[in-house]
C-alpha cells in the first residue's frame, strides 16, 4: 500500500522558522547562512589536493585554505550544507515524497529539461561568484543586516526571475 505524500509545510510558519534558525546562526555562530562558502571550502581543497603549489599561490583558494592549522572541509558552512541535504531528505522521507522523478512540462523532454537544468545552474554559480554570495547568503543573512547590496541583488532576482518566467512557462504547461 502507498501512503498518500503529506502537505506542504505552512509557508509563513517556514519562514518564521528560516529566520529563528538565522537568528541561531547569529547567535552561536556570530555570522549568517550561506552555502556558497561550503562549496567554495571544497573546490579549494579539491585544488590543493590535484595542485598544492597552485592553490597556495592563487589568492582566492587561499582564502578558503585558511593557515593550514584548520582543514577547510572542517569549515561549519560544510556541516551547514550537509545538514541541509540531511534534513531534506528525512524529511522528505517522513512526508512519503521523496520518489525520484523529473519535474517538468508535457511540452519538454527529460534529456531537454535535464539540460536547461544544467544550464540554469551554470549560470547560478557564475552569478553566485559575480554576487559574492548565494541566494541564502545574500538574501537571508545580508538583508538581515539591511545590507544594501544584498536587498538590489533580492530585487534583481526576483524582476530577473518574473522576467524570464513568460518565455519558460510554455515549457510547463
Amino acid at each position: 500500500m502507498t501512503k498518500q505524500p503529506q502537505p506542504y509545510w505552512n509557508p509563513y510558519a517556514s519562514g518564521v522558522g528560516l529566520g529563528l534558525v538565522l537568528l541561531a546562526a547569529f547567535v552561536v555562530m556570530g555570522r549568517g547562512i550561506g552555502a556558497s562558502g561550503a562549496m567554495t571550502s571544497v573546490v579549494a581543497t579539491g585544488v590543493q589536493v590535484v595542485s598544492e603549489s597552485h592553490a597556495e599561490a592563487n589568492s582566492f583558494y587561499a582564502g578558503y585554505l585558511g593557515d593550514g592549522t584548520i582543514h577547510p572541509l572542517k569549515d561549519w558552512l560544510v556541516f551547514e550544507v550537509l545538514g541541509v541535504l540531511l534534513g531534506g531528505f528525512i524529511s522528505g522521507k517522513l512526508a512519503h515524497r521523496t520518489k525520484i522523478k523529473i519535474e517538468k512540462g508535457a511540452a519538454i523532454s527529460n534529456k531537454r529539461r535535464l539540460l536547461f537544468a544544467f544550464i540554469g545552474g551554470i549560470i547560478m554559480a557564475f552569478g553566485t561568484k559575480l554576487a559574492r554570495g548565494c541566494t541564502s547568503g545574500q538574501a537571508l543573512t545580508g538583508g538581515a543586516m539591511m545590507n544594501v547590496g544584498s536587498w538590489l541583488f533580492m530585487i534583481t532576482l526576483f524582476v530577473g526571475a518574473y522576467a524570464v518566467a513568460g518565455f519558460v512557462k510554455r515549457l510547463w504547461i
